[in-house]
């Protein structure tokens, strides 16, 4: 959500930030571009105007490149560990969907087998 009605959310502090507020900032600054990935998207899908849908489109397609380079960037001010993170829930998703894809043997042989349905029909 835009922040514009705070007169000093643009401001610089006083002093740098720390690794570990800077850490905090760019996952903030990163939820900031999925959030503007999600309205030019959005805004894009309610026109019928070529024209706004493709600048549209465009411009989310802009924020997905900053998305990838603040992931890039948290990965490195992380020493790895996000890195670690991301590479962890990518394996989970897989190993999900790899699951989902092949039924268990259990169930490949229960198709087989006559069900009350199966039977009506006979």
């Amino acid at each position: 959500m835009p922040d514009f009605f705070n007169p000093f959310s643009g401001t610089v502090p006083d002093r740098k930030l720390t690794r570990e507020e800077l850490i905090r900032a760019i996952r903030l600054d990163i939820a900031g571009e999925l959030e503007a990935i999600h309205g030019y998207m959005a805004h894009a899908d309610a026109t019928d105007n070529a024209l706004a849908k493709a600048v549209l489109t465009d411009i989310a397609n802009e924020e997905r490149v900053h998305f990838g380079e603040l992931i890039r960037l948290l990965g490195i001010l992380t020493n790895g560990e996000e890195d670690g993170y991301l590479k962890q829930g990518t394996l989970e998703v897989d190993t999900q969907a790899a699951q989902l894809a092949s039924p268990a043997p259990e169930a490949a042989a229960a198709k087989d087998e006559p069900t009350i349905g199966s039977l009506k029909g006979a």
